[in-house]
């Protein structure tokens, strides 16, 4: 494909992420999948012209007059962010072959009218809306917070299975696959991979043994907060992907030595589901390479409203070599009788805008609109409700977001505090004390706390995603 051509793909794709709610990743890929003509470099290149476009959109839509197609967007990146003239970008838009075509008189007028001084949300880079949010949450850092949060591409975290590997092992496989990992700040479990050149992490032979997941560093902090001991009983209560279930897994579990690694059987063994085809559970057989299930010491139970989300778990527990038990969630917070009272640990990761991995999905700040942030808000305080009914006296409930935005994290939480007398605060120095962090990590956490029990994570304070966490026990 000639430049030219690549810049016409890139502004169809743009059209086709703006009409449709599927990560830009997905759009990307269905354009590849039907545009075989395009090869790696091609689609590379596209790629790199959407993603550009996408984390400076709300400048791009300004200095175009507030057009929002496409072409205009990428007309407008051409000029101000690969820094390109006139006579350039009308070169590239000279209407031959696949290319797009001419410029207009009021797009050449766009791109070289000085551009003026820019709103505060323009040249921080966010959704206008959010902008008060932001300050009031970050003071005078929100423009600092706003930039790291959109511009840069998120590095790929990954969190060592201890009880199968070590650190030091997984850190010799990732080089010796020509990578090379770094040790996570916070997480003693954690590595840590660029996302340039993007890792094919699911093609390494430390994922497919169960050596890895794929798990930001923020979100391993969160599992950390619940204090989860061999001997407890667990609830994921919106387990979801599935991502937290096997970090809560992992916490239940002894820690491998190097020695010990070499040990562990091999033989499979069957697992028992417990929402099988028919929903009355069965007992499912591993294929013949699948790896044995390690007792973790803890009843692990992870739900979800979405049986398909729950399918997706098996294999990763499988791959993992651990257990839960996996429950279909009623929609009016049903199914969950016989747990009333009896969890030791509830964490409730509650579904939310998803703000703080703006970083990774940047066209998720553009579909955002202050009703879902209500709306979000609204169901956070029901289903936190209805899993603290689950809490046991003494138990801990962690509530969990990865959202930047006080109206679903601090907001939410004020609500629980003022309706739900029987849970106190839990410092998070306290609630990390058995966390497999560094007495040093432990300490800068404990100091980010606000008001002591609640924990915000951002990618320009701590290197994560954005997380919100607030920690409870039960107490009456």
């Amino acid at each position: 494909m000639t430049p030219a051509a690549r810049l016409a793909a890139a502004a169809s794709v743009l059209d086709s992420i703006a009409h449709s709610r599927q990560p830009a990743e997905v759009v990307l890929k269905a354009w590849g999948a039907a545009n075989r003509y395009a090869g790696s470099k091609d689609r590379r290149a596209i790629a790199d012209r959407v993603y550009k476009v996408i984390r400076a959109r709300g400048r791009l839509v300004w200095a175009m007059g507030g057009r929002e197609d496409g072409r205009a967007l990428v007309i407008g990146s051409l000029s101000l962010i690969d820094g390109l003239p006139l006579d350039e970008i009308e070169l590239l838009h000279s209407g031959d072959g696949y290319g797009p075509r001419p410029l207009s008189k009021q797009e050449r007028g766009r791109i070289t009218s000085a551009p003026g001084e820019l709103p505060g949300w323009v040249a921080a880079g966010l959704p206008e809306f959010v902008v008060e949010d932001f300050k009031i949450t970050f003071g005078d850092r929100w423009t600092e917070e706003a930039h790291e949060l959109m511009a840069p591409r998120a590095p790929i975290d990954l969190r060592v299975n201890l009880a199968k590997t070590t650190v030091a092992g997984v850190e010799a496989e990732l080089v010796e696959a020509g990578l090379s990992p770094t040790r996570t700040p916070w997480s003693a479990a954690g590595l840590r991979l660029s996302a340039e050149p993007p890792p094919n992490v699911q093609a390494l032979e430390a994922f497919k043994q169960g050596h890895i997941e794929i798990q930001d560093e923020g979100s391993q902090v969160a599992c950390w907060l619940t204090g989860v001991e061999p001997g407890m009983t667990v609830v994921d209560y919106c387990a979801g992907g599935g991502g937290k279930t096997l970090g809560l897994a992992m916490l239940g579990q002894p820690v491998v030595t190097r020695a010990a690694v070499a040990e562990a059987p091999a033989a499979p063994v069957a697992v028992w589901s417990p929402v099988g085809g028919d929903g009355q559970g069965a007992v499912v057989q591993p294929k013949p390479k699948a790896r044995p299930v390690v007792e973790s010491g803890i009843r692990l139970f992870a739900y979800d409203v979405v049986q398909k989300r729950l399918d997706n778990i098996r294999p990763r527990l499988n791959r993992a070599g651990v257990s839960a038990d996996l429950r279909l969630l009623g929609q009016n917070g049903g199914g969950v009788e016989d747990l009333v009272r009896q969890a030791d640990v509830v964490l409730v990761d509650a579904p939310c805008s998803g703000s703080g991995t703006w970083r990774r999905r940047p066209e998720d700040a553009w579909r955002l609109k202050p009703a879902e942030v209500e709306r979000l808000h609204a169901l956070q305080v029901q289903i936190l409700g209805r899993a603290a009914e689950l809490v046991k006296p003494g138990g801990r409930l962690v509530f969990v977001t990865c959202s930047m935005l006080r109206g679903e994290n601090e907001a939410t939480a004020d609500a629980f505090e003022e309706n739900h007398p029987a849970f106190s605060p839990v410092p998070v120095a306290e609630a990390l004390k058995t966390a497999n962090l560094t007495d040093a990590a432990r300490e800068r956490l404990g100091a980010l706390a606000d008001g002591g029990h609640r924990l915000r994570l951002s990618p320009a304070s701590t290197g994560t995603d954005g997380f919100f966490a607030a920690v409870y026990e039960r107490t009456a």
